[in-house]
């Protein structure tokens, strides 16, 4: 792939419980999460090294979360990077329960 890669593309498999980043059609990384009473905890992202760098995570998230709350959903971050994720936009602080 080149380094001009065209626009990351955010999908929702509602059925493998995960939100999919791809550029160009190639699937780079993955939020994984799973629904319990009314919210959505965010288990694990990764992103493929290869296209590390370039804010893929980030969009990838900044998508899932934005859904998450569109669908009256709460979040509960489990993963890592999500943790630091909503540190950082707070405008996700209502919507978010701690992991118990």
């Amino acid at each position: 792939m080149s380094e001009a890669a065209g626009t990351p593309t955010v999908t929702h498999d509602e059925s493998r419980h995960r939100f999919e980043i791809a550029l160009d059609g190639e699937r780079v990384g993955i939020a994984a999460y799973r629904d319990v009473d009314g919210r959505r905890h965010f288990t694990h992202t990764a992103v493929d090294p290869a296209y590390g760098g370039r804010g893929l995570a980030g969009t990838l998230v900044g998508h899932a979360l934005a859904e998450t709350r569109a669908a009256g959903l709460r979040i509960v971050p489990e993963c890592s990077y999500v943790v630091v994720y909503l540190q950082r936009h707070q405008e996700y602080a209502d919507l978010t329960d701690s992991v118990t």
